[in-house]
């Protein structure tokens, strides 16, 4: 075993233009080994990957901006890690380096980075739609449970796939055909990895329909169907790709167009996330933030979330652990009279000083608005919060208090 592993790495490399003219004359194509116009490729991706680095930093530096607090930055970054991972199994995947050496190793550049990152990217998507779905509609919180939860199902769906790919016999999947320095994929692989993607996102299709009435301020519908007509285009050029032009790998053009593809349409996913309102803060910082908590309240979820604000009833905001909310069964929100009602709030006050940590202490002196109407995850006054909020904008960032709530 360890001499079949040195020969791998030490295997003589074949004479590039007999390579060029053995996979023409194969496949009836017109082959061209990796060159310059793959490096520049790499490296315009990478760019591309690096700016949207810097977008997700700056969003975590002004995390204190409500407008980007409510964007879920923790899943959007992880997409964004899924986005890197997969483009890095696309090098050899469209044959953009040799496939000698480390490279040859199909099964782990083409399986475990190049597949099973384009499904962690869809999964994570869905349970990013699926918590607003559970929020919204559902009218149920989407706790840090629920995430650890969702997670777990996210990894052992994706592994299990793989893992069974891995142990099926390489000659049904991909192997290493040293002799043409390729990964061979099977017509069967293809189907089944671009197979699943569609029903990966068709699930998503069905989650973004049922959030067709959430008009919000946080744009979640509209944002929505933008990510999905991307991934969709993503999703037909793929499938076109990979089943009708079955060796375009070795084609320049093509595979060069395939990377340009999948990296500028999972980009643009992460900018849909956060852009906007990273645009925002940069160039109508207060502006912005005071019409968005002015469209945030006029809102309200009476009408923008289809939430009755019943006194003997909880809203989505305030809706809690059954265990953990019985000093809380009749908070509400009191929208018309612009407070809120609640048997706690008599006897439990926030504290009046400003949050040492937060940035926009100073902007908050110009924004007259009440932070009691907001949901939990965006008020600036975090010390004693009036309401529990394990909603989909405080999924990550809540821990237990000294009474057992979860709180901010």
């Amino acid at each position: 075993m360890a001499d079949a592993g040195i020969g791998r790495v030490l295997q003589p490399r074949i004479d590039p233009d007999f390579r060029e003219q053995l996979l023409s004359s194969m496949y009836h194509i017109k082959a061209s080994n990796p060159g310059k116009d793959d490096t520049i490729t790499i490296a315009v991706c990478s760019g591309l990957l690096g700016l949207t680095a810097m977008l997700l930093v700056y969003a975590w530096c002004n995390y204190n901006y409500r407008p980007i607090r409510a964007k879920n930055l923790t899943w959007t970054t992880l997409i964004y890690c899924a986005t890197v991972l997969w483009f890095i199994g696309n090098l050899v995947t469209n044959n953009h380096v040799r496939i000698v050496g480390v490279w040859s190793n199909c099964k782990l550049w083409v399986l475990w980075l190049r597949v099973f990152f384009v499904y962690v990217f869809a999964t994570m998507t869905i349970v990013r739609f699926y918590a607003l779905d559970r929020v919204f509609n559902q009218k149920k919180p989407f706790t840090r449970r629920s995430s650890l939860i969702s997670g777990a199902i996210i990894l052992s769906f994706n592994v299990a796939y793989c893992l069974v790919n891995q142990l099926i016999s390489s000659s049904l999947t991909l192997e290493y055909v040293p002799d043409l320095e390729a990964c061979k994929i099977t017509m069967a692989f293809r189907i089944a990895a671009v197979s699943v993607q569609w029903l990966l996102w068709g699930a998503c299709g069905v989650l973004i329909f049922r959030l067709r009435n959430i008009q919000s301020s946080f744009n979640e519908f509209r944002e929505s169907v933008a990510i999905f007509l991307v991934i969709i285009g993503l999703l037909t050029e793929t499938s076109v790709t990979n089943l009708h032009y079955e060796y375009y790998v070795f084609e320049k053009k093509r595979r060069i167009q395939k990377t340009y593809v999948d990296v500028v349409a999972s980009v643009l996913v992460i900018w849909l996330f956060i852009g906007y309102p990273v645009y925002k803060s940069i160039f109508d910082r207060r502006n912005y933030e005071q019409m968005w908590l002015e469209r945030l309240a006029k809102d309200g979820p009476g009408n923008t979330y289809n939430i009755n604000s019943n006194p003997q009833g909880t809203t989505a905001y305030a809706k809690m652990d059954e265990n953990l909310d019985s000093g809380f069964n009749n908070s509400h929100l009191n929208y018309e009279g612009n407070g809120i009602n609640s048997a706690y709030v008599n006897n439990h006050r926030p504290f009046g000083d400003p949050d040492p940590f937060n940035i926009e202490s100073e902007m908050s002196a110009h924004v007259p608005f009440n932070d009691n109407l907001l949901p939990m995850a965006l008020r600036n006054n975090m010390h004693n919060p009036l309401l529990n909020s394990p909603s989909l904008f405080a999924a990550s960032y809540m821990d237990s208090s000294s009474d057992g709530r979860h709180v901010l």
